[in-house]
């Protein structure tokens, strides 16, 4: 079988017309990877071929791979997990789009990643955290705490996944792309009710104004043309300002950036001088020590692998809340 023939033309960091390239964005979609997995392979890629002074990557071999990943840990110090990153990456470049089988590609020796342990709040931590964010912040930490969500998951939850019945929320493609249901933290459905209630007006203003539009997943906008404005895709968190697409004109509504959240919770944790690095993953971690040690009878179902039965159990054995939920962060009514 005849290889591919790949053309590599880069014109510079601001201005890239590479074929390469477009191939390499074109089979990540194909294999419907998240666009994060694409922004991260084609910077690689790209960092990869202007390493090497711009020469065809289908002349390479393992050395060549070998003497950038050399470069990111000596020279830019980068973290194992980003030299694994940008391994994957080429790997990624030599197998799928090169179509490159070669015994060396198996032997690349990936960086050891050390194990660290997370870092995990105090009870009081949390709470004096939490007194220090207002508004659509504090809700969101909340959410990152009690549900256990990652930072993307809960800024690109959706009105439709939130579920006040069940007193349930349902994460859509999640980490490895799996959907799974957590529970609704009994102290901030009020606070979330009257928040969503004021995005509602918001998204009638835009409607007025022919806007309110959000993105859909994959195919979604040509399968159901109407959508994109409807209530339910509407993001729970949107950006405060719209944007005009420059292909339609239509004027859409992003999510949060992360970097809001990133942001407050950090400034947060500075103004309380708690001496901890903090992150919006350490709620999550916090939540997981905390039910641990309030109910010891749980221990066993924390180091299970599903999360849904976790929950569920949980939910069993202390109805729909957590009793100390309720005592850290109910007296918050900010």
């Amino acid at each position: 079988m005849e290889k591919p023939k790949v053309i590599v033309s880069v014109q510079g960091p601001h201005r890239e017309r590479s074929v390469l390239l477009d191939r390499v964005r074109e089979e990540i979609r194909k294999r419907h990877y998240s666009p994060r997995t694409e922004e991260a392979y084609v910077t690689w890629i790209r960092r990869f071929v202007q390493f090497h002074g711009f020469r065809p990557p289908e002349g390479m071999n393992e050395y060549d791979i070998e003497k950038f990943l050399s470069h990111l840990a000596v020279s830019c110090e980068v973290a194992p997990a980003t030299q694994n990153q940008a391994l994957g990456a080429l790997l990624f470049l030599f197998r799928n789009i090169l179509r490159i089988r070669l015994d060396w590609l198996d032997d690349v020796v990936r960086a050891k990643k050390p194990k660290r342990l997370p870092v995990v709040l105090t009870r009081q931590e949390v709470q004096a955290l939490m007194s220090h964010l207002f508004g659509p912040k504090w809700i969101a930490a909340m959410l990152l705490y009690g549900a256990r969500l990652r930072l993307m998951e809960c800024l690109q939850l959706r009105v439709k996944d939130i579920d006040f019945g069940y007193r349930q929320i349902t994460v859509r493609g999640g980490k490895g792309n799996r959907d799974r249901i957590t529970v609704l933290p009994a102290a901030v459905e009020t606070r979330l009710r009257n928040h969503l209630e004021e995005i509602r007006q918001q998204h009638e203003e835009d409607l007025e104004n022919d806007g309110g539009y959000v993105k859909l997943p994959s195919a979604l906008a040509g399968k159901y043309p109407g959508a994109a404005r409807e209530w339910g895709w509407q993001w729970v968190f949107p950006s405060h300002r719209p944007y005009k697409e420059n292909v339609t004109g239509h004027l859409y509504r992003h999510h949060l950036f992360e970097t809001v959240l990133q942001k407050a919770i950090r400034d947060a944790a500075i103004r309380f001088r708690i001496p901890k690095r903090i992150s919006c993953h350490t709620l999550r971690h916090s939540f997981a020590t905390h039910s641990r040690h309030h109910h010891p009878s749980t221990r066993r179902i924390l180091i299970r692998k599903s999360p849904v039965l976790h929950y569920i159990r949980l939910m069993k054995i202390h109805p729909i809340q957590l009793p100390f939920q309720i005592s850290l962060m109910a007296s918050n009514t900010r």
